[in-house]
């Protein structure tokens, strides 16, 4: 038998056209800059001061990643990056976990105060110079836990994770009980397996933040050799380097240094390393979200 389809009424297939013509000039909109960024990498300096470069290297150079390649710097700042980013993302999942998974058994007591209390440093905070003074008092001045510890539990994202241990049904936790399972056992075998889509798109939130976070080194870190790649990133792109800063070189040769190719060469050594994350945890990125931010 034929199947009827159901008619599509003439205001319904505008709608999708101009859905269609939206979700692609958003896509131009995100996708132009980064390509952009990528010609202009590995095109000459000529053109693009010339400005024709578009989406497309003109005149094909690579010296602008050679130049990098050879700073010293610039590996330094990667692996304190790299190191930022698993000490802190594995923290803030730790964290992110201890608090959320409490706050969703149905039986604790005071769980009103202490989701207010949470709740309350979303919308309130001391500001940048008691942070400052706090880490100073702290001694962690200089240290990686001034890095990653201020930033270590986001609260937004503890009440995803919330909602998603919400969702998962009572009965498999009871049953866990009546077996001998304790509440730690309980979290380890039951909970975390079953919650791989929320961990996988909260390690994307939290790596991809502690990455691109430069604000917190250079308030926190004095000591250059502790300072993670995006400070050497906001040098290059600002038009400094460390000689122009400590007046060694000219300001013609610190343009020089500084030009559009390297800006985007360097653009393009920080950014690239973080979008090879998305596709393995594409799978569990939609379902995480949407299951931990809906309460049935």
């Amino acid at each position: 038998m034929k199947k009827n389809k159901v008619k599509q009424s003439r205001g319904y297939r505008l709608f999708q056209v101009f859905n269609v013509i939206i979700l692609v000039l958003i896509c131009w909109a995100c996708l132009y800059p980064f390509l952009n960024t990528f010609a202009t990498s590995l095109s000459s300096n000529s053109a693009v001061l010339r400005g024709e470069v578009g989406i497309l290297p003109k005149g094909w150079d690579m010296e602008a990643y050679k130049r990098i390649v050879k700073d010293m710097d610039f590996y330094i700042g990667y692996k304190n990056t790299i190191i930022y980013t698993l000490v802190g993302t594995l923290l803030s999942l730790i964290m992110t976990v201890a608090a959320a998974y409490p706050l969703a058994r149905r039986g604790l007591v005071g769980k009103k105060y202490i989701m207010f209390l949470f709740v309350f440093t979303m919308y309130f905070g001391g500001g940048m110079i008691p942070s400052f003074l706090l880490i100073k008092n702290l001694h962690l001045m200089n240290t990686i836990w001034a890095i990653v510890l201020p930033g270590s539990l986001s609260v937004y994202n503890m009440l995803i994770m919330r909602t998603f241990f919400y969702g998962i049904p009572e009965s498999l936790t009871e049953a866990a009980k009546i077996d001998g399972i304790g509440d730690f056992g309980l979290l380890m075998k039951i909970i975390m397996p079953l919650s791989k889509p929320i961990l996988a798109t909260m390690t994307l939130f939290y790596a991809v933040g502690y990455w691109n976070d430069w604000f917190s080194a250079l308030i926190y870190m004095s000591d250059s050799t502790k300072h993670p790649v995006t400070l050497y990133l906001r040098s290059i792109v600002m038009g400094l380097t460390k000689q122009a800063m400590s007046g060694n070189i000219s300001g013609t040769d610190a343009a020089d240094v500084a030009g559009k190719t390297v800006q985007g060469a360097t653009v393009m050594l920080v950014t690239i390393p973080i979008l090879c994350i998305y596709p393995f945890v594409q799978k569990y990125f939609v379902t995480g979200v949407m299951l931990g931010s809906v309460k049935e």
